[in-house]
């Protein structure tokens, strides 16, 4: 699975190369050279997975983790710590600030690219390429398609979007806004109500096939995609 991904780390030779393997990868990358650099990055736009360096010339990687985890819009983005520092207690301090997975400098294209890929299928399943099944609702994103006990489903992209995110994120209530920030991006300005006129398309879709009711309203909070009905 590709993803957005933010570098941070401050030696530019270093920072190309990890740049220039992870755009190989098919991934987005952006660049931060030091904290500041980085705030900013995350307020413009949120990345699928943060690399960040543990010596930063403005602040250490484990305080930037902390603080990332201490706010709401960030607590959940994947944080992998890079460091030269292999010590145990090194480790432990990077892993009980927040961040997901520690790789020690130096280190192979190959093995960077399992750690995001490890983290990402923990942290933002929305994001896999595998096929999900649900109550007979299957929904493959490697070909874009959705079928209802083996009927195919016809939805727009966003539809498509809205349903894969909703499969992968089961019996959990969500928010307007929350669903909004992880279907089209938390740095698109729409109203929240764009979210009921796609609420109710993607019913129209699932409708032929009955699986509208794992869409469920949940008054005055959000919506809700059950994984049983």
């Amino acid at each position: 699975m590709t993803a957005s991904v933010l570098v941070v780390e401050d030696e530019p030779s270093i920072q190309e190369l990890i740049a220039v393997n992870l755009a190989r990868h098919g991934h987005e990358v952006r660049r931060a050279a030091n904290a500041e650099e980085a705030y900013r990055a995350v307020a413009e736009a949120l990345p699928d997975v943060i690399l960040l360096d543990w010596m930063l010339p403005d602040s250490p990687g484990p305080a930037i983790t902390r603080r990332l985890r201490g706010e709401a819009r960030t607590r959940d983005v994947p944080i992998i710590m890079l460091t030269a520092r292999a010590g145990e207690d090194d480790k432990v301090a990077g892993l009980q600030a927040g961040a997901d997975d520690y790789i020690t400098k130096p280190f192979s294209p190959r093995e960077l690219e399992a750690r995001i890929q490890a983290v990402l299928r923990r942290r933002a399943p929305q994001l896999s390429k595998e096929e999900v099944l649900i109550e007979g609702l299957a929904i493959n994103p490697a070909t874009r398609s959705v079928s209802g006990g083996g009927t195919a489903l016809r939805m727009s992209p966003t539809e498509f979007d809205l349903l894969h995110f909703f499969m992968t994120h089961t019996d959990r209530v969500y928010t307007r806004s929350q669903i909004l920030d992880h279907v089209w991006g938390d740095h698109v300005f729409i109203e929240d109500r764009t979210v009921d006129v796609h609420i109710r398309r993607l019913r129209d879709a699932l409708s032929p096939t009955g699986h509208e009711s794992l869409v469920e309203t949940v008054r005055g909070t959000g919506y809700r995609f059950l994984s049983k009905r």
